[in-house]
């Protein structure tokens, strides 16, 4: 998915104790946050950090939804509220400058793997369900083509099957078979996205792993 993981390191620099009162993500209008923590609410709202302590907090984002060429410029995802009280008593609060992210190098398109089971029994087909986004502006009139790249992993379903046009920021789903044949994990590549308008092929390498039994 889209969702966009920060971690923050928060140090004392400072020569005596302090207790870390808050520390808060505020998105961009773009995008919502949760806060992935451990521990209970109590130390949450007030870590002792000794001099050169540090600490990590780690937020989750999730754009809201927009189009993937919208999505693509989204690199705004907020800005970390911090404040903190000495042993002393003095109070001190730091607000960082909007935080960016690096935009996604998706190109034309961009291939999603919607469903994949986690273990697969050997010499059995299983099935992996795919989905495809058009991130450029014009629509593309796609097919889809298999190569086996590897003997421990083939392809069962039919290669050359088209997708059809895909509308600007639009998306198609498709499912393909394969037919593990040595155990261990194994790295799903050889998918091939043809646009025919152009006769430019997409490749898609090593885009999941899966354990066979």
């Amino acid at each position: 998915n889209n969702d966009v993981y920060l971690e923050a390191q928060i140090e004392n620099t400072a020569a005596t104790a302090m207790i870390l009162e808050r520390v808060e993500l505020e998105p961009s209008p773009n995008y919502t946050v949760t806060s992935i923590h451990w521990g209970d609410a109590e130390e949450l709202s007030g870590m002792y950090l000794k001099p050169r302590d540090i600490r990590q907090f780690l937020f989750c984002l999730t754009p809201k939804d927009a189009p993937s060429s919208v999505y693509k410029d989204m690199t705004n995802i907020g800005k970390l509220d911090m404040s903190w009280r000495t042993s002393m008593g003095e109070r001190g609060r730091l607000q960082t400058s909007p935080l960016q992210r690096i935009a996604p190098a998706h190109g034309d398109v961009r291939l999603s793997v919607e469903n994949l089971p986690a273990t697969v029994p050997v010499r059995k087909p299983f099935t992996i369900d795919c989905k495809l986004y058009n991130c450029c502006e014009r629509s593309l009139d796609l097919q889809l083509e298999l190569q086996n790249t590897s003997t421990s992993l083939v392809f069962c379903s039919i290669s050359g099957v088209s997708l059809g046009q895909v509308p600007p920021n639009g998306s198609v789903s498709f499912s393909v078979e394969m037919l593990p044949i040595s155990i261990g994990f194994q790295s799903i590549s050889g998918i091939r996205i043809v646009d025919s308008f152009l006769k430019k092929t997409y490749d898609h390498d090593d885009i999941a792993q899966v354990f066979v039994m």
